[in-house]
Protein backbone atom coordinates (compact mmCIF):
# COMPACT_ATOMS: atom_id res chain seq x y z
CA UNK A 1 0.00 0.00 0.00
CA UNK A 2 2.83 2.39 0.92
CA UNK A 3 4.67 1.51 -2.30
CA UNK A 4 1.54 2.32 -4.36
CA UNK A 5 1.14 5.69 -2.61
CA UNK A 6 4.75 6.61 -3.37
CA UNK A 7 4.21 5.78 -7.02
CA UNK A 8 1.03 7.83 -7.17
CA UNK A 9 2.86 10.76 -5.57
CA UNK A 10 5.28 10.64 -8.51
CA UNK A 11 2.41 11.34 -10.94
CA UNK A 12 1.81 14.98 -11.86
CA UNK A 13 -1.34 15.64 -13.91
CA UNK A 14 -1.95 18.84 -15.87
CA UNK A 15 -5.67 19.52 -16.46
CA UNK A 16 -6.58 22.00 -19.24
CA UNK A 17 -10.18 23.26 -19.19
CA UNK A 18 -12.15 25.34 -21.67
CA UNK A 19 -12.96 28.67 -19.90
CA UNK A 20 -16.69 28.31 -19.28
CA UNK A 21 -18.37 27.28 -16.02
CA UNK A 22 -19.93 24.17 -17.55
CA UNK A 23 -16.41 22.94 -18.32
CA UNK A 24 -14.43 24.36 -15.38
CA UNK A 25 -16.77 22.87 -12.74
CA UNK A 26 -16.33 19.19 -13.73
CA UNK A 27 -12.59 19.76 -14.25
CA UNK A 28 -12.25 20.98 -10.65
CA UNK A 29 -14.17 17.95 -9.42
CA UNK A 30 -11.90 15.71 -11.52
CA UNK A 31 -8.92 17.45 -9.91
CA UNK A 32 -10.28 16.65 -6.43
CA UNK A 33 -10.73 13.00 -7.46
CA UNK A 34 -7.05 12.66 -8.43
CA UNK A 35 -5.79 14.72 -5.49
CA UNK A 36 -7.71 12.43 -3.15
CA UNK A 37 -5.43 9.63 -4.33
CA UNK A 38 -2.25 11.56 -3.51
CA UNK A 39 -1.67 12.58 -7.12
CA UNK A 40 -0.18 16.02 -7.78
CA UNK A 41 -2.63 18.10 -9.84
CA UNK A 42 -2.22 21.40 -11.70
CA UNK A 43 -5.36 22.96 -13.21
CA UNK A 44 -4.71 25.47 -16.00
CA UNK A 45 -7.41 28.13 -16.32
CA UNK A 46 -7.63 31.65 -17.71
CA UNK A 47 -7.06 34.74 -15.58
CA UNK A 48 -10.67 35.81 -16.07
CA UNK A 49 -11.96 32.44 -14.85
CA UNK A 50 -9.54 32.50 -11.91
CA UNK A 51 -10.80 35.93 -10.84
CA UNK A 52 -14.42 34.71 -10.99
CA UNK A 53 -13.58 31.57 -9.02
CA UNK A 54 -11.72 33.45 -6.28
CA UNK A 55 -14.52 36.04 -6.01
CA UNK A 56 -17.00 33.18 -5.51
CA UNK A 57 -14.69 30.99 -3.39
CA UNK A 58 -12.05 33.09 -1.54
CA UNK A 59 -10.44 29.90 -0.24
CA UNK A 60 -9.15 29.26 -3.79
CA UNK A 61 -6.97 32.38 -3.61
CA UNK A 62 -3.74 30.69 -2.66
CA UNK A 63 -0.85 28.58 -3.93
CA UNK A 64 -3.07 25.52 -3.92
CA UNK A 65 -6.33 24.15 -2.51
CA UNK A 66 -6.82 20.55 -1.39
CA UNK A 67 -3.58 19.53 -3.16
CA UNK A 68 -4.80 21.16 -6.40
CA UNK A 69 -2.65 23.98 -7.82
CA UNK A 70 -4.43 26.58 -9.93
CA UNK A 71 -2.40 28.30 -12.66
CA UNK A 72 -3.98 31.28 -14.43
CA UNK A 73 -2.95 32.47 -17.90
CA UNK A 74 -4.25 35.26 -20.19
CA UNK A 75 -7.02 34.34 -22.64
CA UNK A 76 -5.82 36.84 -25.25
CA UNK A 77 -8.71 39.28 -24.78
CA UNK A 78 -8.46 42.79 -23.27
CA UNK A 79 -9.13 42.94 -19.52
CA UNK A 80 -12.19 45.13 -20.02
CA UNK A 81 -13.85 42.57 -22.32
CA UNK A 82 -16.92 41.01 -20.61
CA UNK A 83 -16.41 37.59 -22.29
CA UNK A 84 -20.05 37.18 -23.34
CA UNK A 85 -19.22 36.63 -27.03
CA UNK A 86 -18.52 32.90 -27.11
CA UNK A 87 -17.24 33.02 -30.68
CA UNK A 88 -14.65 35.71 -29.92
CA UNK A 89 -13.59 33.99 -26.70
CA UNK A 90 -13.21 30.64 -28.44
CA UNK A 91 -11.12 32.04 -31.27
CA UNK A 92 -8.80 33.81 -28.84
CA UNK A 93 -8.39 30.84 -26.51
CA UNK A 94 -7.61 28.43 -29.35
CA UNK A 95 -4.94 30.87 -30.55
CA UNK A 96 -3.12 31.44 -27.24
CA UNK A 97 -3.72 28.34 -25.11
CA UNK A 98 -1.32 25.91 -26.89
CA UNK A 99 1.57 28.30 -26.18
CA UNK A 100 0.57 28.60 -22.52
CA UNK A 101 0.48 24.80 -22.16
CA UNK A 102 3.92 24.36 -23.72
CA UNK A 103 5.38 27.14 -21.56
CA UNK A 104 3.92 25.63 -18.38
CA UNK A 105 5.26 22.16 -19.23
CA UNK A 106 8.75 23.53 -19.98
CA UNK A 107 8.76 25.61 -16.80
CA UNK A 108 7.68 22.59 -14.71
CA UNK A 109 10.59 20.60 -16.17
CA UNK A 110 13.10 23.32 -15.33
CA UNK A 111 11.78 23.48 -11.75
CA UNK A 112 12.07 19.71 -11.29
CA UNK A 113 8.29 19.43 -11.06
CA UNK A 114 7.75 17.52 -14.30
CA UNK A 115 4.23 16.90 -15.53
CA UNK A 116 3.72 13.23 -16.41
CA UNK A 117 0.21 13.33 -17.92
CA UNK A 118 -1.86 15.97 -19.74
CA UNK A 119 -5.67 15.72 -19.55
CA UNK A 120 -7.35 18.26 -21.82
CA UNK A 121 -10.90 19.29 -22.57
CA UNK A 122 -12.20 17.32 -25.57
CA UNK A 123 -12.31 20.57 -27.58
CA UNK A 124 -8.53 20.94 -27.17
CA UNK A 125 -7.34 18.16 -29.46
CA UNK A 126 -4.06 20.02 -30.03
CA UNK A 127 -3.04 19.10 -26.47
CA UNK A 128 -2.59 15.48 -27.57
CA UNK A 129 0.08 16.58 -30.05
CA UNK A 130 1.93 18.62 -27.44
CA UNK A 131 1.92 15.69 -25.02
CA UNK A 132 3.16 13.31 -27.70
CA UNK A 133 5.97 15.69 -28.70
CA UNK A 134 7.08 15.93 -25.06
CA UNK A 135 6.67 12.16 -24.52
CA UNK A 136 3.94 12.53 -21.90
CA UNK A 137 0.87 10.45 -21.26
CA UNK A 138 -2.38 12.10 -22.35
CA UNK A 139 -6.15 11.82 -22.24
CA UNK A 140 -9.20 13.87 -23.18
CA UNK A 141 -12.02 14.73 -20.79
CA UNK A 142 -15.59 14.91 -22.06
CA UNK A 143 -17.66 17.13 -19.71
CA UNK A 144 -21.05 16.54 -21.34
CA UNK A 145 -23.50 13.63 -21.59
CA UNK A 146 -23.16 10.11 -23.02
CA UNK A 147 -26.00 10.82 -25.45
CA UNK A 148 -24.31 13.97 -26.74
CA UNK A 149 -21.04 12.07 -27.19
CA UNK A 150 -22.91 9.41 -29.20
CA UNK A 151 -24.50 12.15 -31.30
CA UNK A 152 -21.13 13.85 -31.91
CA UNK A 153 -19.51 10.58 -33.00
CA UNK A 154 -22.32 9.79 -35.44
CA UNK A 155 -22.51 12.92 -37.57
CA UNK A 156 -22.33 10.88 -40.79
CA UNK A 157 -25.15 8.63 -39.59
CA UNK A 158 -27.31 11.70 -38.85
CA UNK A 159 -26.69 12.97 -42.39
CA UNK A 160 -27.55 9.59 -43.95
CA UNK A 161 -30.76 9.38 -41.89
CA UNK A 162 -31.87 12.83 -43.08
CA UNK A 163 -31.83 14.35 -39.58
CA UNK A 164 -29.26 16.96 -40.69
CA UNK A 165 -27.85 18.03 -44.06
CA UNK A 166 -24.15 17.97 -44.97
CA UNK A 167 -23.68 21.39 -43.36
CA UNK A 168 -25.10 20.18 -40.05
CA UNK A 169 -28.38 22.06 -40.46
CA UNK A 170 -31.41 20.22 -38.98
CA UNK A 171 -33.76 19.22 -41.81
CA UNK A 172 -36.92 19.39 -39.65
CA UNK A 173 -38.36 16.47 -41.64
CA UNK A 174 -39.33 14.62 -38.50
CA UNK A 175 -36.76 11.89 -39.19
CA UNK A 176 -35.33 9.95 -36.26
CA UNK A 177 -32.21 7.85 -35.80
CA UNK A 178 -31.32 5.42 -33.01
CA UNK A 179 -27.65 5.81 -32.06
CA UNK A 180 -27.57 3.26 -29.26
CA UNK A 181 -30.13 0.84 -27.88
CA UNK A 182 -30.03 2.57 -24.48
CA UNK A 183 -30.57 6.10 -25.85
CA UNK A 184 -33.79 7.74 -27.07
CA UNK A 185 -33.94 8.38 -30.84
CA UNK A 186 -32.34 11.61 -32.05
CA UNK A 187 -34.56 14.10 -33.87
CA UNK A 188 -33.81 17.47 -35.48
CA UNK A 189 -34.83 19.15 -32.21
CA UNK A 190 -31.97 17.40 -30.37
CA UNK A 191 -29.08 18.67 -32.51
CA UNK A 192 -26.60 20.28 -30.14
CA UNK A 193 -25.05 22.70 -32.63
CA UNK A 194 -28.42 24.05 -33.83
CA UNK A 195 -28.76 27.83 -33.56
CA UNK A 196 -32.07 28.76 -35.28
CA UNK A 197 -31.82 32.20 -36.83
CA UNK A 198 -28.03 32.36 -36.47
CA UNK A 199 -26.54 30.50 -39.43
CA UNK A 200 -22.95 31.66 -38.87
CA UNK A 201 -22.95 30.54 -35.22
CA UNK A 202 -24.50 27.21 -36.19
CA UNK A 203 -21.75 26.66 -38.77
CA UNK A 204 -19.06 27.40 -36.17
CA UNK A 205 -20.66 25.06 -33.63
CA UNK A 206 -20.98 22.27 -36.21
CA UNK A 207 -17.28 22.60 -37.04
CA UNK A 208 -16.57 22.62 -33.30
CA UNK A 209 -18.38 19.30 -32.73
CA UNK A 210 -16.91 17.76 -35.87
CA UNK A 211 -13.44 18.64 -34.52
CA UNK A 212 -14.34 16.96 -31.20
CA UNK A 213 -15.28 13.86 -33.20
CA UNK A 214 -11.80 13.86 -34.76
CA UNK A 215 -10.11 14.53 -31.39
CA UNK A 216 -11.86 11.64 -29.67
CA UNK A 217 -10.78 9.23 -32.42
CA UNK A 218 -7.13 10.23 -31.84
CA UNK A 219 -7.18 9.83 -28.06
CA UNK A 220 -6.31 6.54 -26.34
CA UNK A 221 -8.23 7.57 -23.21
CA UNK A 222 -11.51 9.48 -23.01
CA UNK A 223 -12.52 10.25 -19.41
CA UNK A 224 -16.19 11.07 -18.79
CA UNK A 225 -18.47 12.40 -16.05
CA UNK A 226 -21.06 9.65 -15.76
CA UNK A 227 -21.17 6.00 -14.70
CA UNK A 228 -21.17 2.98 -16.99
CA UNK A 229 -24.57 1.70 -15.86
CA UNK A 230 -26.31 4.92 -16.90
CA UNK A 231 -25.84 4.12 -20.61
CA UNK A 232 -24.04 0.77 -20.78
CA UNK A 233 -24.11 0.45 -24.58
CA UNK A 234 -22.72 3.88 -25.42
CA UNK A 235 -19.31 2.41 -24.61
CA UNK A 236 -19.66 0.19 -27.70
CA UNK A 237 -19.40 3.38 -29.80
CA UNK A 238 -16.22 4.51 -28.00
CA UNK A 239 -13.88 1.66 -27.05
CA UNK A 240 -11.49 4.05 -25.28
CA UNK A 241 -14.17 5.59 -23.02
CA UNK A 242 -13.72 5.48 -19.24
CA UNK A 243 -16.58 6.95 -17.14
CA UNK A 244 -15.36 8.18 -13.74
CA UNK A 245 -18.54 9.83 -12.49
CA UNK A 246 -20.51 11.03 -10.89
CA UNK A 247 -17.86 13.67 -10.16
CA UNK A 248 -18.85 15.53 -6.98
CA UNK A 249 -17.29 18.38 -5.02
CA UNK A 250 -18.41 16.88 -1.68
CA UNK A 251 -18.42 20.22 0.14
CA UNK A 252 -15.35 21.69 -1.59
CA UNK A 253 -15.61 24.70 -3.96
CA UNK A 254 -17.53 23.37 -6.95
CA UNK A 255 -16.15 25.68 -9.64
CA UNK A 256 -19.04 28.16 -9.65
CA UNK A 257 -18.57 31.70 -10.97
CA UNK A 258 -21.11 33.19 -8.51
CA UNK A 259 -20.86 33.36 -4.70
CA UNK A 260 -23.17 30.85 -3.03
CA UNK A 261 -25.83 32.00 -0.59
CA UNK A 262 -25.65 29.51 2.33
CA UNK A 263 -28.78 30.95 4.00
CA UNK A 264 -30.88 28.74 1.72
CA UNK A 265 -29.69 25.67 3.65
CA UNK A 266 -31.07 27.02 6.93
CA UNK A 267 -34.30 27.86 5.11
CA UNK A 268 -34.51 24.29 3.76
CA UNK A 269 -34.10 22.96 7.30
CA UNK A 270 -37.43 24.61 8.17
CA UNK A 271 -39.36 23.02 5.29
CA UNK A 272 -41.20 19.66 5.37
CA UNK A 273 -39.48 16.60 3.92
CA UNK A 274 -40.04 16.23 0.16
CA UNK A 275 -41.87 19.54 -0.21
CA UNK A 276 -39.55 22.03 -1.96
CA UNK A 277 -39.31 22.74 -5.70
CA UNK A 278 -35.69 23.69 -6.48
CA UNK A 279 -35.44 26.04 -9.49
CA UNK A 280 -32.03 26.69 -11.10
CA UNK A 281 -31.04 27.30 -14.72
CA UNK A 282 -27.25 27.10 -14.66
CA UNK A 283 -24.80 29.76 -15.72
CA UNK A 284 -25.99 30.67 -19.23
CA UNK A 285 -29.80 30.50 -19.56
CA UNK A 286 -31.59 33.79 -20.15
CA UNK A 287 -35.28 34.71 -20.23
CA UNK A 288 -37.56 37.56 -21.21
CA UNK A 289 -39.29 39.47 -18.42
CA UNK A 290 -42.61 38.05 -19.67
CA UNK A 291 -41.28 34.50 -19.24
CA UNK A 292 -39.98 35.28 -15.75
CA UNK A 293 -43.44 36.60 -14.82
CA UNK A 294 -45.04 33.33 -15.96
CA UNK A 295 -42.50 31.26 -14.04
CA UNK A 296 -43.03 33.30 -10.89
CA UNK A 297 -46.81 33.04 -11.12
CA UNK A 298 -46.62 29.33 -11.95
CA UNK A 299 -44.60 28.63 -8.80
CA UNK A 300 -47.13 30.66 -6.83
CA UNK A 301 -50.02 28.67 -8.31
CA UNK A 302 -48.44 25.37 -7.26
CA UNK A 303 -48.55 26.55 -3.66
CA UNK A 304 -45.52 24.53 -2.57
CA UNK A 305 -42.32 25.84 -0.98
CA UNK A 306 -39.75 26.76 -3.63
CA UNK A 307 -36.09 27.75 -3.73
CA UNK A 308 -35.33 29.79 -6.85
CA UNK A 309 -31.80 30.66 -8.03
CA UNK A 310 -32.32 34.08 -9.63
CA UNK A 311 -28.92 34.69 -11.20
CA UNK A 312 -27.83 38.34 -11.45
CA UNK A 313 -27.88 38.21 -15.26
CA UNK A 314 -30.95 36.03 -15.83
CA UNK A 315 -32.54 38.65 -18.13
CA UNK A 316 -30.07 39.84 -20.77
CA UNK A 317 -27.49 40.87 -18.21
CA UNK A 318 -29.74 41.95 -15.34
CA UNK A 319 -31.67 40.39 -12.48
CA UNK A 320 -35.27 39.39 -12.98
CA UNK A 321 -38.00 41.65 -11.65
CA UNK A 322 -40.93 39.98 -9.95
CA UNK A 323 -44.62 40.85 -10.46
CA UNK A 324 -46.02 43.58 -8.21
CA UNK A 325 -46.48 42.33 -4.65
CA UNK A 326 -45.04 38.91 -5.53
CA UNK A 327 -42.25 38.73 -2.98
CA UNK A 328 -44.64 39.70 -0.19
CA UNK A 329 -47.20 37.07 -1.28
CA UNK A 330 -44.66 34.23 -1.37
CA UNK A 331 -42.58 35.37 1.62
CA UNK A 332 -43.71 32.44 3.77
CA UNK A 333 -42.91 29.70 1.28
CA UNK A 334 -40.57 31.13 -1.39
CA UNK A 335 -36.82 31.74 -1.13
CA UNK A 336 -34.85 33.55 -3.87
CA UNK A 337 -31.04 33.59 -3.98
CA UNK A 338 -28.44 34.63 -6.60
CA UNK A 339 -26.64 31.26 -6.41
CA UNK A 340 -26.94 28.13 -4.28
CA UNK A 341 -24.61 25.34 -3.11
CA UNK A 342 -26.34 22.96 -5.49
CA UNK A 343 -25.01 19.58 -4.36
CA UNK A 344 -25.97 20.34 -0.75
CA UNK A 345 -29.38 21.65 -1.82
CA UNK A 346 -30.23 18.61 -3.94
CA UNK A 347 -29.08 16.26 -1.19
CA UNK A 348 -31.35 17.97 1.35
CA UNK A 349 -34.36 15.84 2.43
CA UNK A 350 -36.72 18.80 1.93
CA UNK A 351 -36.21 18.80 -1.87
CA UNK A 352 -39.07 17.32 -3.91
CA UNK A 353 -37.89 17.98 -7.47
CA UNK A 354 -35.50 19.98 -9.65
CA UNK A 355 -36.74 22.47 -12.27
CA UNK A 356 -33.63 22.65 -14.47
CA UNK A 357 -32.11 23.77 -17.78
CA UNK A 358 -30.72 20.22 -18.21
CA UNK A 359 -27.04 21.14 -18.31
CA UNK A 360 -25.03 17.96 -17.78
CA UNK A 361 -23.42 19.04 -14.51
CA UNK A 362 -26.86 19.78 -13.03
CA UNK A 363 -28.20 16.54 -14.48
CA UNK A 364 -25.47 14.51 -12.79
CA UNK A 365 -26.03 16.40 -9.53
CA UNK A 366 -29.75 15.57 -9.65
CA UNK A 367 -29.21 11.92 -10.61
CA UNK A 368 -26.63 11.51 -7.82
CA UNK A 369 -29.11 12.79 -5.25
CA UNK A 370 -32.12 10.83 -6.57
CA UNK A 371 -34.21 13.91 -7.44
CA UNK A 372 -36.92 13.93 -10.19
CA UNK A 373 -36.52 16.55 -12.94
CA UNK A 374 -38.78 19.09 -14.60
CA UNK A 375 -36.92 19.97 -17.81
CA UNK A 376 -36.63 23.39 -19.43
CA UNK A 377 -33.57 23.36 -21.77
CA UNK A 378 -32.07 26.57 -23.12
CA UNK A 379 -29.51 25.67 -25.79
CA UNK A 380 -26.96 23.20 -27.22
CA UNK A 381 -26.68 19.80 -25.48
CA UNK A 382 -29.52 20.58 -23.07
CA UNK A 383 -32.22 19.52 -25.54
CA UNK A 384 -30.92 16.00 -26.01
CA UNK A 385 -30.17 15.79 -22.29
CA UNK A 386 -33.88 16.50 -21.79
CA UNK A 387 -34.77 13.62 -24.12
CA UNK A 388 -32.49 11.30 -22.16
CA UNK A 389 -33.88 12.42 -18.78
CA UNK A 390 -37.53 12.08 -19.83
CA UNK A 391 -37.54 9.31 -22.45
CA UNK A 392 -34.37 7.38 -21.65
CA UNK A 393 -33.80 7.39 -17.90
CA UNK A 394 -37.48 8.18 -17.23
CA UNK A 395 -36.75 10.40 -14.24
CA UNK A 396 -38.49 13.57 -15.39
CA UNK A 397 -41.09 15.46 -17.40
CA UNK A 398 -40.58 18.28 -19.89
CA UNK A 399 -42.20 21.70 -20.09
CA UNK A 400 -43.68 22.66 -23.47
CA UNK A 401 -43.96 26.27 -24.72
CA UNK A 402 -47.18 27.59 -26.23
CA UNK A 403 -47.60 28.85 -29.81
CA UNK A 404 -45.84 32.07 -28.83
CA UNK A 405 -42.80 30.31 -27.37
CA UNK A 406 -43.83 30.96 -23.76
CA UNK A 407 -43.98 28.32 -21.03
CA UNK A 408 -47.13 29.47 -19.27
CA UNK A 409 -47.90 29.50 -15.55
CA UNK A 410 -50.59 26.87 -16.17
CA UNK A 411 -48.14 24.54 -17.97
CA UNK A 412 -45.72 24.91 -15.06
CA UNK A 413 -48.40 24.11 -12.50
CA UNK A 414 -49.76 21.17 -14.52
CA UNK A 415 -46.35 19.56 -15.04
CA UNK A 416 -45.16 20.12 -11.47
CA UNK A 417 -48.34 18.56 -10.11
CA UNK A 418 -47.94 15.63 -12.50
CA UNK A 419 -44.28 15.11 -11.68
CA UNK A 420 -44.78 15.13 -7.94
CA UNK A 421 -47.62 12.61 -8.22
CA UNK A 422 -45.66 10.19 -10.44
CA UNK A 423 -44.45 7.31 -8.27
CA UNK A 424 -42.76 5.61 -11.22
CA UNK A 425 -40.48 8.58 -11.83
CA UNK A 426 -39.64 8.79 -8.13
CA UNK A 427 -38.75 5.07 -8.08
CA UNK A 428 -36.56 5.42 -11.17
CA UNK A 429 -34.77 8.42 -9.62
CA UNK A 430 -34.08 6.45 -6.43
CA UNK A 431 -32.75 3.52 -8.48
CA UNK A 432 -30.34 5.75 -10.44
CA UNK A 433 -29.09 7.29 -7.20
CA UNK A 434 -28.25 3.83 -5.87
CA UNK A 435 -26.47 2.94 -9.11
CA UNK A 436 -24.47 6.17 -8.95
CA UNK A 437 -23.41 5.52 -5.36
CA UNK A 438 -22.37 1.94 -6.16
CA UNK A 439 -20.32 3.05 -9.19
CA UNK A 440 -17.94 5.21 -7.13
CA UNK A 441 -17.73 2.79 -4.19
CA UNK A 442 -15.01 0.15 -3.93
CA UNK A 443 -15.35 -2.33 -6.79
CA UNK A 444 -17.83 -0.10 -8.65
CA UNK A 445 -17.47 0.62 -12.36
CA UNK A 446 -16.20 4.21 -12.00
CA UNK A 447 -13.89 3.27 -9.12
CA UNK A 448 -12.41 0.48 -11.25
CA UNK A 449 -11.96 2.82 -14.22
CA UNK A 450 -10.09 5.25 -11.98
CA UNK A 451 -7.75 2.47 -10.86
CA UNK A 452 -7.10 1.47 -14.47
CA UNK A 453 -6.27 5.04 -15.47
CA UNK A 454 -3.97 5.56 -12.50
CA UNK A 455 -2.14 2.34 -13.38
CA UNK A 456 -1.80 3.62 -16.94
CA UNK A 457 -0.26 6.88 -15.70
CA UNK A 458 2.30 4.97 -13.61
CA UNK A 459 3.64 2.99 -16.60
Amino acid sequence: MEQRHVQENSIHVLLVSYPMQGHVAPFIKLAYLFAGRGIKVTLLITEFVHARLVAAHPELDGEQYDQVRLVAVPDGLPKEDVRNDERKLGESVFKVMPGHVENLLNKANLEGNQVTCVIADAVFGWALGIAEKMELKSALFWPSAPGVLALTLNIQKLIEAGVIDSNGTPTMKGNKVQLSSDLPPVTSADIVWSYPGNESMQKIMFQHFFAIHQNVKKSDWLLCNWFQELNPYVGDLVPNMFPLGPLLANGKPAGNFWPEDPTCLGWLNRQPVGSVVYVAFGSSSMFSQHQIDELALGLELVGRPFLWVNRSDLINGSSAKFPDGYEKRVANHGKMVHWAPQEKVLAHPAIACFLTHCGWNSTMDGISMGVPFLCWPYFADQFYNRSCICNGYKVGLCLNPDDYGIVTRHEIRRKLDGLLADEGIKANATKLKQMAEESISGGGSSANNLERFIEHMKQ
